[in-house]
């Protein structure tokens, strides 16, 4: 089964799998399927996203590589290179000072892990001219592409920055009033960003301090991201908003972002934390086969006495089967045994029936935890510790 650890940085949450010693598989086995069944947060564990440590093609140190929820791949992304980094810190038992050298496919990114635990990652310079985002946007007098674009109804007022990958920053007035859920939708896939683009509200505080509101490209509202952090900074600078350096304010938590005026890089700090280690179970895996479940005929309605031709009788019925939408002989259940239960304060100390259904999973769960499985989708590893800064796994 495939091991996999979970990350988050301020909330933008990542499955993280080691395959550096995976030679020349680039996939590890994920397709956009799979993905998307991993994290699928009802049905499967629940993630903005998959990055793969890989073998590097170049003189880096690793390549990552990143899926989104929906399958699709990003060139980059700002809170998960900070995630790796510190997946990569705990696995390796690192110590601050570290830095890796880590391939993407927006080009080679160096994160650093700090005293505090936190990660501090050189972004390299962002991208500006209109075909680097790319963005069809001109290039407006601040600097920057920017424009007016029509999306949802509503007209706005943008910049463009690229890391990388693509985004639109949105300055407002209130925070507060934005649709995310419309407007972003609407601007992610506008047509003046022929890849789509990630989509940013931001309402400046002061000079050295923002709050923000993040879309991202394929995955929708998110709690954080880094990438677009920066790009808020640039655009904000460059439309005279704001300081080269500002504190950013996410959903999920501040970040510290520096755009350096000798270097021409920007400098990203921020936390990452482990959340779990766990292996995927095989069904999740490989996804439920069709007619792996048998329909069941649903009844006329939900007190209808089934007839007797279609009742089966005695003992025969297998509860977990036949009565998946309901007790069909709920006036003579076969496996309906009554129980007591422990006196409730006040109470009677009535017996109640158990559910048969009921029954029926908690005798696949004892058969399940004998047989060195559990119940659900995932079995708990236990978690390494040690690793950066002394601070161990699992903090936070």
């Amino acid at each position: 089964m495939l091991q996999f650890s979970k990350y988050q940085g301020l909330g933008n949450d990542f499955l993280m799998v080691d395959g550096r010693s995976a030679g020349d598989d680039d996939t590890l086995g994920f397709t956009p399927e799979r993905v998307q069944r991993l994290c699928d947060r009802r049905f499967g564990i629940g993630a903005d996203g998959v990055i793969l440590a890989l073998p590097p093609r170049q003189d880096g140190e690793l390549r990552m590589r990143i899926f989104n929820a929906d399958g699709s791949e990003p060139e980059m992304c700002g809170n998960g290179i900070r995630c790796l980094a510190r997946f990569l810190a705990d696995s390796d038992g690192d110590q601050s000072g570290r830095r890796w050298q880590i391939e993407t496919l927006a080009g080679r990114i160096v994160p650093e892990l700090q005293a505090d635990g936190t990660i501090c990652v050189d972004m390299g310079a962002p991208f500006l001219q209109p075909e680097t985002v790319p963005t069809t946007l001109p290039l407006g007098e601040s600097g920057i592409p920017q424009g007016s674009l029509e999306a949802a109804g509503q007209t706005f007022a943008v910049g463009a920055a690229g890391m990388g990958n693509p985004h639109v920053v949105i300055p407002v007035a209130d925070l507060a009033a934005v649709d995310l859920e419309t407007w972003g939708a609407a601007l992610e896939v506008h047509a003046s960003f022929p890849a789509k683009t990630n989509v940013h509200f931001v309402q400046v505080l002061d000079r050295g301090h923002l709050v923000m509101k993040v879309w991202e490209r394929g995955a929708g509202p998110t709690l954080a991201c880094g990438t677009g952090a920066c790009a808020t900074l640039v655009v904000c600078h460059r439309l005279g908003l704001a300081d080269r350096q500002a504190r950013m304010d996410l959903p999920g938590g501040p970040l510290e972002i520096l755009w350096d005026e000798a270097s021409g890089h920007i400098l990203m700090t921020g936390p990452a934390e482990a959340v779990f280690d766990a292996v995927v179970a095989p069904q999740l895996w490989e996804g439920e086969p069709e007619g792996a479940v048998e329909a069941v005929e649903p009844r006329a309605s939900a007190t209808a006495a089934p007839s007797a031709a279609s009742a089966p009788s005695g003992d025969a019925v297998d509860c977990a089967v036949a009565c998946v939408n309901g007790c069909i002989r709920p006036e003579a259940c076969p496996s309906a045994e009554k129980q007591q239960f422990p006196r409730r304060p006040g109470g009677a100390g009535d017996q109640f029936p158990r559910s048969p259904h009921a029954r029926a999973l908690r005798a696949r769960h004892r058969s399940l935890r004998l047989n060195g499985g559990l119940p659900g989708r995932l079995r708990h590893v236990p978690t390494r510790r040690g690793g950066a800064g002394g601070d161990g796994r699992g903090a936070g």
